[in-house]
């Protein structure tokens, strides 16, 4: 029977030290005043040159992220697969702005599409829209703004690089998650996403968008994505997770005057992410989801809905996804269930990945219950090896 208590299966793949180091590092993010000063000191250093990268890369980069390319990841990779957890190689590289910075993190995702073709562990490719073409020209293209020449050109290159690499992932038949951004540039995403699945998905689900739960919209626009995928004929990919910019669209909200998008408390959120699940399983002929989430309850719901639809624990249609150093409790317990799970593997240069290692530290510090419930599970099993000996 499944279960999320069992220690012994979550950390099957950490030696005690990888143990200490978690629990350390753990115990460092559950302080908000220590993570706000790690902030700001690691990114003045890294710019400063100061000799830090050593100590990033054994901590929190060791946490949270496969390696600096893929070569590095693969040892993760392989790792995790040992226990039947898959991988999501992600290039986790923020804020870049020039069209040859573009075009290097196309060519990065399709290295990783071309990895996963040959290493049966690696279930799913993955990228941002705003890594692959600014999050200004998003904005203008989804609220229908007039581009200037030179914008129409840009916005052209991005439809290049979104197409190239999803014919790449369907002509390799590698799955690829295309993840959500705020809300002012998602809808020219979705559009563009959605015109990639309607070439793409036509025999499987190849190309998946994501969902952002948090948003008061997102369940129906669920529902007419599938309405549209019926329609048209292809199979409709989604990815469902609860949202990562709540702080940053309320402000937006408030300083321009419009209601916030977002909804009004986490127990709404866990509502409308519980829905999404029901009805991608109610519709699992067409939907293929992947539910990247660590709440222990709604990965709980997923699996007793498929439980009551007599759908297989392997169903190709239905994944669970945790983020590499977190919730390992979920995922490898699932895992040993025989359903199927991958985690998230950031990887990039340490000094460009840091953005990405700052947000793990905060939400961790932000999400009530994270830590400590990180930290508890590290204690059980650091106990429960002692008590073994």
């Amino acid at each position: 029977m499944l279960s999320f208590d069992n220690t012994e299966v979550a950390f099957s793949g950490k030696t005690a030290s990888d143990l200490r180091r978690s629990y350390w590092l753990f115990k460092m993010v559950s302080n908000s005043a220590l993570v706000s000063f790690g902030r700001s000191f690691t990114t003045f250093a890294i710019n400063t040159h100061l000799p830090i990268r050593a100590f990033i890369k054994a901590t929190i980069f060791r946490q949270f992220c496969g390696g600096e390319d893929i070569h590095e990841c693969l040892a993760t990779v392989e790792s995790l697969g040992k226990y039947n957890v898959g991988s999501i190689l992600d290039y986790s590289v923020e804020g870049m702005k020039s069209d040859a910075d573009f075009d290097k993190t196309a060519g990065e995702i399709i290295d990783t599409i071309n990895e996963a073709k040959t290493n049966r562990h690696i279930s799913f490719a993955v990228f941002k829209p705003t890594g692959v073409g600014s999050i200004s020209l998003h904005e203008k293209v989804g609220a229908k703004t007039t581009l200037s020449l030179a914008e129409q050109e840009a916005w052209k290159k991005i439809q290049v690089r979104f197409d190239n690499i999803c014919k790449k992932a369907h002509d390799n038949n590698v799955q690829l998650l295309i993840d959500a951004e705020e809300t002012w540039m998602q809808q020219a995403a979705d559009d563009l996403t959605h015109v990639m699945m309607e070439k793409y998905n036509k025999e499987r689900a190849i190309i998946f968008n994501t969902a952002q739960l948090y948003r008061k919209d997102r369940l129906d626009y669920i529902k007419r994505a599938c309405d549209d995928a019926k329609s048209k004929k292809y199979f409709l990919g989604l990815k469902l997770v609860r949202g990562a910019y709540m702080e940053k669209e309320r402000a937006r909200a408030a300083k321009m005057n419009y209601p916030s998008p977002i909804n009004d408390t986490k127990t709404d959120t866990d509502k409308l992410y519980d829905a999404a699940l029901q009805y991608c399983i109610e519709h699992i002929d067409v939907i293929s989801v992947c539910a990247g989430s660590h709440n222990e309850n709604s990965s709980m719901l997923l699996a007793s809905l498929m439980e009551k639809k007599n759908i297989p624990h392997n169903h190709p249609h239905i994944w669970f996804s945790q983020l590499l150093g977190m919730s390992d409790h979920i995922s490898f317990n699932l895992a040993k269930e025989g359903y199927n799970v991958a985690k998230y593997v950031p990887y990039g240069p340490v000094k460009n990945v840091l953005p990405y290692l700052i947000r793990r530290a905060q939400e961790n510090t932000s999400v009530k219950g994270q830590t400590g419930r990180e930290l508890s599970l590290i204690i059980k099993e650091k106990q429960r090896r002692a008590s073994a000996k």
